[in-house]
């Protein structure tokens, strides 16, 4: 049995595309077909049905993949075991990310753990972060409000809260909290499309009927924090990423529910890579503590 030759087949049949599938382990397209051409050749059998759109498992194709699942998932485990056991865990671990103050506290950590592996961050919104994901240019996604996808492994490990907030020569500035409908007469400031934030509290606003005087769209976190504080309207923001800034003020919203979910995310054919898998080990145990120190 070759080994390459059933690594490409459990490819294609995760991905459901030769193109997707040799993307993915990095090979060329004319490569990967032959592995699947060659296995499907030496056994007599026929493995995917190929359109000209599409690429279909045939039922002795989809009784493969069921084992294939198991026996990769059980390899990766056992080097994954091995690696740990002598602290022999390296490589590069490429981390996309919708805020540093969700992954700078975790990657350090991994440091700590296994100084051989190197990191390299990538800062941009959800929608960008899941994009690269998904295109296999990051390994790992710190993101909100992901939506399921059978291609992705999904580890949820904190919620939090949206806050306003505004300059400290703003009417609002002694105040501690707001309702959402006193943000009918305010011009908000918000990132671009694609921020999770912006998108949990517009909702919000549709929901309650509410309508900003206006909306300054600013790209990125800090140009919003620059503009609000420049007195140039009303910021949103994660509760934990407001930090301390004496040029603003932090108020909650009582009548709404601004709530979301970070999440660490993979894509599950990359699930059980030795570096993946330990950085998702650590968000889990830290979410674990953190639960068990609120209770």
């Amino acid at each position: 049995m070759n080994h390459s030759q059933l690594r490409a087949f459990h490819a294609v049949a995760q991905e459901g595309s030769f193109t997707n599938a040799a993307n993915v382990l990095r090979v060329s397209q004319p490569t990967l077909s032959g592995h699947v051409k060659a296995l499907e050749e030496g056994y007599s059998v026929t493995l995917f049905h190929r359109g000209s759109r599409e690429v279909v498992m045939t039922d002795f194709g989809r009784a493969l993949f069921e084992i294939t699942q198991r026996y990769f998932a059980s390899e990766a485990e056992v080097q994954r075991l091995l690696s740990t056991a002598v602290g022999l865990i390296s490589g590069c671990l490429r981390v996309g990310a919708d805020s540093p103050f969700a992954v700078v506290p975790h990657l350090a950590a991994l440091k700590g753990r296994f100084p051989k592996v190197k990191i390299n961050v990538d800062f941009g919104n959800s929608a960008d972060v899941l994009k690269k994901l998904l295109a296999n240019e990051i390994d790992v996604g710190i993101l909100a409000k992901i939506v399921p996808d059978r291609r992705l492994h999904i580890l949820p490990f904190r919620d939090t809260k949206l806050v306003v907030f505004v300059d400290r020569g703003h009417p609002w500035s002694q105040r501690r909290s707001i309702k959402l409908e006193d943000i009918a007469d305010q011009t908000l400031v918000l990132r671009e499309a694609g921020s999770t934030t912006r998108s949990i509290f517009e909702q919000a606003l549709n929901e309650h009927g509410v309508e900003p005087a206006g909306v300054l769209e600013m790209e990125g976190r800090e140009a919003v924090r620059e503009a609000v504080a420049a007195g140039l309207g009303v910021g949103v923001v994660c509760d934990y990423e407001f930090g301390y800034d004496t040029r603003l003020h932090k108020l909650h919203v009582k009548n709404a529910q601004l709530k979301l979910t970070e999440c660490a995310v993979c894509r599950r054919d990359n699930r059980n890579d030795p570096v993946v898998s330990a950085f998702l080990e650590i968000i889990e145990q830290t979410a674990d503590r953190d639960q068990e120190r609120a209770a």
